[in-house]
């Protein structure tokens, strides 16, 4: 299946200022990923081309890594996903600037139905997420996406299911 998804948010910042706040991504100080509410976002050599690394369990690595505009990001897990997904930031004029988010892939057998049931309402709530702490970053004004009951739903699925793991190992060390 042929998926194509795309976030948009117009920051009122010059690119400069955007830019900046970017370049803080999968640091100790990183300003934009919502990590408060996701798993973090790793990678092995840091923010450059080559380096592996996700979040949760969605695996990729970097393809093209300019932080004045562009971080691409090719998927390895999970199977069935075949594509990219990719972070733009193009100024829009001096005091404006739109962040884009692209997912661009070809999904097969088992990653299709993860893509439509899972990761796809997970992934909109993530970037939105993301986008808002983007924006609050420059804002007095808070703005919180409010996740849909679909999503709670299987974030209180995927919480039960690492709790039990958890659970599971320290037993295991116990024992």
């Amino acid at each position: 299946m042929k998926v194509l998804n795309i976030h948009r948010r117009k920051i009122n910042q010059p690119k400069v200022e955007v830019v900046n706040i970017l370049r803080t991504l999968s640091t100790e100080d990183d300003l934009i990923w919502p990590k408060k509410h996701w798993p973090r976002i790793k990678f092995n050599d840091g923010m450059q081309v080559g380096a592996a690394g996700g979040h949760g369990p969605i695996r990729y690595s970097i393809e093209k890594c300019n932080l004045e505009g562009l971080v691409l990001f090719r998927f390895s897990k999970p199977l069935g996903f075949n594509g990219i997904h990719k972070f733009e930031i193009e100024a829009v004029d001096e005091y404006e600037t739109m962040v884009t988010h692209t997912i661009d892939i070809h999904t097969e057998g088992k990653g299709t139905l993860q893509w439509l049931f899972a990761v796809k309402p997970l992934h909109n709530a993530l970037i939105e997420d993301l986008l808002d702490n983007i924006e609050n970053h420059f804002s007095e004004t808070k703005k919180s996406t409010q996740w849909s009951p679909w999503v709670k739903l299987l974030r209180r699925q995927i919480k039960s299911r690492v709790e039990k793991k958890k659970i599971k190992k320290r037993n295991a060390q116990i024992a």
